[in-house]
């Protein structure tokens, strides 16, 4: 399985552009994925200049609905006309941030008659499943960061009941893709158990001064797995380094252009 960076904050080369998002273009041995699109066309862009020819993804996923996810999910429909877009029941709730902007999906994209909408489970076929969790215990608690969604009129801490993972078989491998693992990273991994995960941690606002002693945790509990780890995004990048330090080659980074093969 080949998997490239189409869009993230960072770009690994100057003709490749980058934007806080995220989108991976995934190639299985039985399918060609676009998993998240980012805010803008900037991972169409990329994905032309690199050679791949997005109108020919035959399976797409938005991870949750937030506007760095799935802010591209238009532009997509417009270049591809037929895989499916997997996408959380959950997903066209109303999301904001903590100054109150409104950061969630264009709402009149619900009906465009592309959308599979997501429960808890769903088995694609014996290579590709998606879960939301949401009926799972969260062992570890998580931390909304100021992220919230409105219900009865009224802005909530977000429960982040619209995010979704994929689960990819492969060669007798599990590999988890996770947009930014606001459920937790931690539970994603105790969930799961993978042998790979790839994705955000959300660990871009803690501080690693302030909050050295809960990164050092974070990668000691990590570390734990069995497991490789690819993040970017959300992570952060002062984070990343602060993690990399403990974790070493068992954590990688990926920006806009780079490539990964599990």
């Amino acid at each position: 399985m080949k998997i490239t960076v189409l869009c993230e904050n960072t770009a690994c080369g100057r003709d490749i552009d980058a934007e806080h998002g995220l989108s991976l273009y995934i190639e299985t041995e039985r399918h060609k994925l676009l998993f998240d699109m980012g805010q803008s066309d900037l991972f169409i862009r990329n994905a032309e200049k690199l050679g791949i020819d997005l109108s020919l993804v035959d399976i797409a996923v938005v991870s949750h609905g937030h506007y760095d996810h799935g802010g591209g999910l238009g532009e997509f429909l417009r270049i591809n006309h037929d895989a499916p877009v997997y996408i959380s029941k959950y997903a066209f709730g109303e999301h904001y941030n903590g100054e109150g902007k409104y950061i969630g999906l264009d709402p009149a994209l619900r009906d465009s008659g592309r959308l599979i909408a997501v429960g808890d489970h769903l088995r694609i076929d014996g290579e590709l499943e998606l879960y939301s969790c949401n009926e799972r215990e969260r062992k570890y608690g998580t931390d909304p960061f100021g992220l919230g969604i409105k219900r009865d009129g009224d802005i909530r801490p977000d429960d982040f009941l619209h995010e979704q993972y994929l689960c990819i078989s492969e060669n007798g491998k599990r590999t988890v893709i996770s947009g930014c693992s606001h459920k937790g990273i931690f539970n994603i991994m105790g969930w799961f158990l993978p042998d790979v995960l790839v994705g955000g941690f959300h660990f871009m606002k803690l501080d690693p001064g302030e909050d050295g002693g809960r990164l050092t945790a974070a990668a000691e509990l990590l570390m734990r797995y069995p497991a490789e780890y690819y993040t970017g995004h959300c992570t952060g990048e002062e984070q990343f380094a602060f993690l990399k330090n403990i974790m070493g080659d068992r954590l990688r980074y990926i920006s806009s252009g780079s490539s990964v093969t599990v």
